[in-house]
């Protein structure tokens, strides 16, 4: 028979406790998300790794995190000054529900997680970063599931344990964000390194552009307008972030120069970390090194591998 003092429910603890929930789950699925995002950035794997979606990963953790974890807190801190009115309104069926779905989810998650260890390591493929992600959902999952049994047992209201708890959240969660900005730089600097990226596009389309009108004309360009094709359609780039013509000079009849403003280091870039290079191999492969500064990039038209088109179509008729 029910303690016909438990309180009812009400629209605002169905919202309280729904909020709380809700917010939880996001906190909890972005933290992991984040952290095993880091540890792709720590131990990249050249088989997989893509710089700009890790770094796109990064930053949505980042941003959902930043927002779910403190309206997590918020809601919680109000259901706390519910039960100290009244203990019995710890007894409310949404809570009891949530709670116990929460120590379900929370302890499937290990079994999961546990399974999935053991039959990578029985198949030999426990390697470093593998470990690792498995060790932050471990980790997260059960310290969610010791935290909501013993909230679910605890009768002291005035614990100072979810205090304690809320307090060491939030400097996990700033110590996390500001080591995020570390790995892959600040918005600002994001920024950068996208307009530098943008630039090297750019670079790459005109050198493209000037080795094919060579091969149909047997010259080089003497400006970059004369590039320019109503038919195709294209346009010169220009600066994405200035608007400002790229630079490019003739050095000989097979030779020619084409630079750029950058504003990053490519040696920097993900404050050095070699990971970056399996996002964006054309840096090595390609040449396109640059500086924090005007860059110019020398190129040379290796006449046996660019062929002419008139002595192409000379051969053929021969």
């Amino acid at each position: 028979m029910e303690n016909s003092n438990i309180p009812k429910t009400t629209p605002k603890d169905v919202f309280l406790h729904l909020f709380a929930i809700v917010t939880l789950y996001l906190s909890v699925v972005s933290f992991m998300t984040l952290y095993v995002q880091y540890i792709n950035v720590i131990f990249p794997d050249p088989l997989t790794f893509y710089y700009r979606s890790v770094s796109e990963g990064i930053r949505v953790s980042m941003a959902i995190l930043l927002i779910a974890l403190p309206a997590y807190l918020i809601s919680s801190w109000f259901l706390k000054k519910d039960d100290q009115k009244n203990i019995l309104h710890r007894e409310i069926k949404i809570r009891k529900w949530l709670v116990y779905l929460t120590l379900f989810v929370s302890a499937v998650t290990v079994i999961i997680d546990l399974m999935i260890l053991v039959y990578n390591f029985l198949n030999g493929e426990l390697s470093t970063q593998f470990f690792l992600k498995i060790l932050v959902v471990l980790l997260v999952a059960a310290a969610l599931f010791l935290y909501y049994f013993w909230d679910l047992k605890n009768e002291n209201i005035k614990s100072k344990l979810p205090v304690t708890i809320a307090a060491t959240l939030l400097v996990i969660m700033v110590a996390s964000i500001v080591w995020g900005f570390f790995l892959i730089g600040a918005p600002s600097q994001q920024r950068d390194h996208r307009f530098d990226e943008q630039r090297v596009q750019d670079l790459q389309l005109l050198q493209s552009q000037i080795i094919n009108y060579w091969q149909n004309k047997e010259v080089l360009p003497t400006e970059l307008s004369q590039l320019e094709n109503d038919i195709s359609g294209y346009q010169v780039a220009n600066d994405p972030e200035t608007k400002a013509d790229y630079q490019y000079q003739v050095l000989g009849d097979l030779s020619f120069e084409l630079c750029a403003d950058f504003t990053t280091n490519s040696e920097d870039f993900v404050n050095g970390s070699q990971a970056a290079r399996y996002y964006y191999p054309s840096i090595d492969s390609q040449n396109w090194e640059h500086k924090s500064e005007k860059t110019c990039f020398e190129r040379t038209i290796d006449p046996e591998l660019y062929k002419n088109n008139s002595a192409t179509k000379q051969n053929l008729i021969d």
